[in-house]
């Protein structure tokens, strides 16, 4: 029989919590391999999230047979600070029972929640999970796509040296937060940076995501950048707690010696036995990652990260590409009336562009640019255009 998807409820939680023990393709499956449980740490756990589920998650199962094979679960990103307006989501869990059709089920469960998220205004989904996984193949079915390589590295009892005190470091300021940005987006590849933070204010987000909040700044986060006529670096340094162990977050440009310094200053502030340490650096990191290598961290898991487009964002309009239309009186207005004289300034349309201009809203908008500009192009004076 097909199976059916519908909204979680608090009824199928024993059922849910029982797909997960056994481990029917969910997306920490590979992390258990290492000294800790890298979802337990890069995730909430379904038991933290459940109590908040009508706010803070979207939980969906699959049915056959009125018995639940299947659950996706999905957050806003950063988790934990509501759905109200999230334009972009992290896929949290997608877990299949052993004994179902994995395929089939897994695809009914990804397309409900893209249908879902399309209806509340979501951009992109986003998945993070094991390079190994088998979950990767499966997703990537469902037109999921890699766009980054996360390396998460991890040390029992790291190695440094007594680091001098760095030059240009501080504490971080209010007022250092776009210049990190700046920094984030000088080390990032143009095309990773456009897909997960474009602007400032999505970056603040992700910021949120990768390196978790913290409501007081004090001796459990700290966060440093060296200012040296530009900020060149930026450090993050979260304690351990009950549940985690001690977190250290870089960006930093690769001068000379600078991450390796950045490195042995951040073990410092963890004192003379800092316990066991992890962090998370992307595959571009590579100064950042040898530095913590040569230190005694090894790689935990590689982690794939992958994006699935729901909007097309379109790009601004470069400056320079199309040219002023007042030197040329051209304006752009609206359909006349029947019986209405056509103005002497307005640009006409050729046949065959007004029935283009009456098929569609995204033709009807291109055609009414392209005969503007070209109508425009054409009149003395006015500068040549190319057309878009």
């Amino acid at each position: 029989m097909t199976a059916s998807v519908r909204t979680a409820s608090f009824r199928d939680l024993g059922r849910i919590e029982e797909i997960q023990r056994e481990g029917g393709g969910e997306l920490s499956e590979t992390a258990t391999r290492g000294p800790v449980k890298l979802w337990a740490l890069v995730s909430q756990t379904l038991s933290t999230i459940l109590p908040a589920l009508y706010s803070e998650t979207l939980l969906y199962v699959a049915e056959e047979d009125g018995v639940v094979v299947g659950f996706i679960q999905a957050s806003n990103r950063p988790a934990g600070i509501g759905l109200a307006g999230a334009t972009t989501l992290q896929v949290l869990n997608l877990c299949v029972d052993p004994r179902a059709d994995a395929d089939e089920a897994a695809r009914l469960l990804i397309d409900h929640l893209v249908n879902q998220a399309l209806e509340r205004g979501v951009h992109r989904l986003f998945v993070r999970l094991p390079l190994e996984d088998p979950l990767t193949a499966m997703f990537r079915k469902n037109s999921f796509r890699q766009y980054a390589v996360e390396n998460v590295l991890y040390s029992e009892k790291p190695q440094h040296s007594p680091c001098p005190e760095l030059p240009g470091l501080r504490p971080e300021r209010g007022k250092d937060h776009a210049l990190v940005y700046q920094l984030y987006r000088k080390l990032t590849p143009r095309g990773i940076a456009t897909i997960e933070a474009p602007t400032f204010k999505e970056w603040r987000s992700l910021q949120g995501e990768w390196f978790g909040h913290h409501p007081i700044r004090g001796e459990s986060d700290e966060q440093f950048v060296v200012d040296r006529t530009e900020i060149m670096a930026w450090l993050r340094v979260q304690r351990s707690s009950s549940t985690r162990p001690h977190t250290l977050s870089f960006m930093a440009l690769p001068e000379d010696r600078l991450p390796e310094e950045l490195a042995d200053h951040a073990l410092g502030l963890l004192g003379r036995r800092p316990g066991p340490v992890w962090s998370s650096l992307r595959h571009y990191d590579s100064h950042m990652i040898e530095a913590l290598r040569a230190r005694g961290f090894t790689t935990l898991v590689n982690q794939s990260l992958m994006v699935k487009e729901l909007a097309v964002r379109a790009p601004a309009r470069e400056k320079g590409m199309v040219p002023s239309f007042g030197c040329c009186r051209t304006r752009f207005r609206a359909r006349r009336s029947p019986g209405t004289p056509r103005s002497s300034s307005s640009p006409r349309l050729s046949p065959a562009t007004s029935t283009r201009h009456s098929t569609s809203g995204s033709i009807q908008a291109s055609s009414w640019r392209s005969s503007s500009t070209l109508a425009a192009s054409r009149r003395p004076g006015c500068p040549a255009v190319r057309s878009c």
